[in-house]
């Protein structure tokens, strides 16, 4: 399903817009909604909301590639956990999975991921069964892990996991190398690699004098040639954008295409030759 997918809609801190914003985005031409649930950052009834106001007889909940999350309780705010902070990490998975289906008005995920690996290994393995479990009875379709930073850690599960990690969400940023080595491991297990904080981590990258040049060449923005060139390496890159003008942008990089050549350029920004400082702006 993902493959069909090639940029979500990101929902998080949008509060009380969240309705408002997530119908914008599928009438726009989103068909990909990443959401969580998590009080502290998303608004996840909004989603659901939001999802319902744009279905109509021409768009049905089969159209639309819906993604949330367990947050584990080190993600959540004490006043607002979405399940029983006391209860055993398979409840807490099983709860927040239901209201999750309750909040996004659907009876199945296309897919589920964790938030974040726990801070104990035997506790992530733990909370992968339980969400496999998910999977065994069909109210989710496939898994992923966010912001898993460390290579092994994602090794990791892949070593036990009997549903194999279908999606890795990470921040896209240089301080993390653009996680070449966890893109590597991904391409070669045909896990899809998703980006967020794409546009906000690198204003570096959208003001050099490369992406401001191919942006005039192909009469497009920055963001629009940044995201074109995630696309085309097989990132599924997030935009949480509130304005409809840049939702048609982010939808319209598909509208073109960037050559070898200009994809090695950009290459060079992200992993420039040593001794280059990949944040210089050559003009």
């Amino acid at each position: 399903m993902l493959n069909k997918v090639d940029i979500l809609y990101g929902t998080a801190w949008k509060q009380d817009d969240t309705e408002r914003l997530v119908k914008r985005a599928i009438e726009a031409g989103f068909r990909g909604i990443d959401t969580a649930c998590q009080p502290k950052h998303y608004n996840e009834a909004g989603v659901g909301a939001g999802i319902a106001a744009a279905l109509s007889p021409r768009l049905q909940r089969t159209q639309l590639y819906l993604q949330t999350k367990f947050t584990p309780l080190s993600g959540q705010e004490p006043q607002t956990v979405p399940y029983d902070a006391g209860a055993s990490l398979p409840e807490q998975v099983a709860q927040s999975s239901a209201l999750s289906l309750q909040n996004l008005r659907t009876d199945y995920l296309d897919c589920l991921l964790l938030h974040s690996p726990l801070s104990e290994p035997q506790e992530t393995f733990e909370v992968w069964r339980a969400m496999e479990q998910l999977v065994d009875r069909g109210i989710v379709r496939q898994l992923g892990i966010s912001n898993c930073a460390r290579l092994e850690q994602l090794q990791a599960v892949c070593e036990v996991a009997r549903v194999q990690p279908a999606v890795l969400q990470n921040r896209f940023h240089a301080e993390n190398g653009y996680d070449q080595q966890l893109r590597e491991f991904c391409r070669a297990r045909q896990i899809v690699y998703q980006s967020f904080w794409t546009l906000t981590a690198n204003p570096q990258l959208l003001a050099h004098a490369t992406v401001r040049t191919l942006a005039r060449h192909h009469g497009r923005t920055p963001p629009q040639i940044l995201f074109r060139y995630l696309t085309q390496l097989g990132i599924v890159p997030l935009t949480g954008t509130r304005s409809a003008q840049h939702m048609r942008q982010d939808l319209a990089i598909f509208d073109f295409e960037l050559s070898a050549r200009e994809c090695e350029s950009m290459h060079a920004l992200l992993y420039p030759p040593p001794g280059q400082d990949r944040r210089a702006s050559p003009r």
